[in-house]
């Protein structure tokens, strides 16, 4: 298979507050806490640009996500930069995205990420509709969304990406389309669409259990897609990924390793790489991960080397939530190595999975269950 360009991300394990849907690794920040951290992630680029496959290798993307990111200072996002740039080779096109909540960042702090070589901003707003926010436990308001935004372009920032998210509790269709319309007419270059989805040990998981919140409406789910695939297409946006959206050339080079194989180092507590056909993993506790640098060893806790099946698989799967699709080849290679051959008749006999010359993808219903038919090829 053909390499593929060469990510980095950077886990940052902080927020002010967890939302209720939230699952990822994070703290409170604390600033004692980030500083310490910057500190760890600082010598853990060290060591990797030493001892990594990476090493040499052009970086074609790099991602700041989390937790938030600009909890950090802009001081201290541009440190990390800068160490990044010091040890690691990034390419003269390098796309490098900083992931933000609305109300952590300043016109001044935005500035300043540009004059840095940061080339897009990504910005949580989950919903344009105040009402919905307290409801999954979000803390800001619509008006920061806006405000972030005009600073963010009024500092020079051309690509911008809205993460919204649908069906949330009490959430309506109507109200679903407003907030399309609201980010429209902001302009992004980018719209992340994502179904509110129920995750373990999250508080919206308790909150269902104890009836304080309705489970989401898979019904209406659907009907929430299919209006963001018919407003955002209407609108100049191209369908790239199940849940993206973007406009011609600003499709996120990031996101694009993962869906399609590429290959990407993590860095930070809980981050995940995959290089040289290995999968592996940091720590999710910011302590060890601390603990782990300051004694000069890297803080991978789990490790794992994919077979060439497995590797295949994993493009399968992966590959098919692109609009795209994969090559036909792929999906019959995997078919017969997993003895899937059989299941793959009948997602072709359904009409889920359509072909387009040497190519297979997932067809209009298909995209509606893309989890369950990633579950039938695994």
């Amino acid at each position: 298979m053909t390499p593929f360009p060469l990510g980095l991300y950077l886990h940052i394990p902080f927020c002010l507050q967890r939302c209720d849907f939230c699952a990822f690794y994070l703290e409170i920040h604390r600033e004692s806490r980030a500083q310490a951290f910057v500190r760890s992630l600082i010598h853990e680029i060290g060591l990797s640009a030493q001892q990594h496959i990476a090493a040499g290798r052009p970086i074609q993307s790099v991602y700041f996500g989390g937790g938030t990111p600009t909890v950090l200072t802009s001081t201290q996002l541009i440190a990390i930069l800068s160490e990044i740039r010091a040890h690691l080779a990034l390419a003269s096109d390098c796309e490098i995205t900083v992931e933000a909540h609305p109300s952590t960042i300043s016109e001044q702090g935005l500035v300043q990420l540009l004059q840095a070589g940061v080339t897009r901003m990504s910005f949580g707003a989950e919903s344009m509709e105040d009402v919905d926010l307290p409801r999954i436990g979000r803390p800001g308001t619509v008006r920061e969304t806006v405000t972030a935004v005009t600073q963010a372009r009024a500092a020079g920032f051309t690509n911008i990406n809205l993460d919204v998210m649908y069906g949330l509790p009490g959430q309506s269709l109507e109200g679903w389309k407003r907030t399309l319309v609201h980010c429209l007419t902001l302009e992004p270059t980018h719209l992340s669409c994502y179904a509110l989805t129920v995750e373990e040990d999250t508080r919206y998981a308790s909150n269902i259990q104890c009836r304080r919140s309705p489970p989401p409406d898979e019904g209406l789910q659907i009907e929430m897609d299919e209006a963001a695939q018919r407003m955002l297409g209407n609108a100049g946006y191209e369908r790239y990924e199940v849940s993206n959206y973007a406009k011609p050339g600003c499709a996120c080079r990031h996101n694009l390793l993962y869906w399609t194989n590429g290959e990407y180092l993590g860095l930070g507590p809980s981050s995940q790489s995959y290089l040289d056909g290995t999968r592996f993993g940091n720590v999710a506790d910011l302590a060890t991960y601390n603990t782990s640098l300051e004694a000069n060893r890297f803080p991978i806790e789990d490790r794992t080397r994919l077979s060439e099946e497995e590797q295949l698989r994993d493009a399968v799967i992966f590959g098919l939530r692109l609009i795209q699709g994969i090559p036909t080849r792929y999906l019959h290679q995997h078919a017969a190595n997993y003895g899937h051959t059989a299941v793959t008749a009948q997602l072709f006999a359904q009409r889920l999975i359509e072909e387009d010359g040497d190519h297979s993808r997932l067809s209009a219903q298909g995209l509606l269950q893309v989890d369950t038919i990633a579950g039938q090829l695994y």
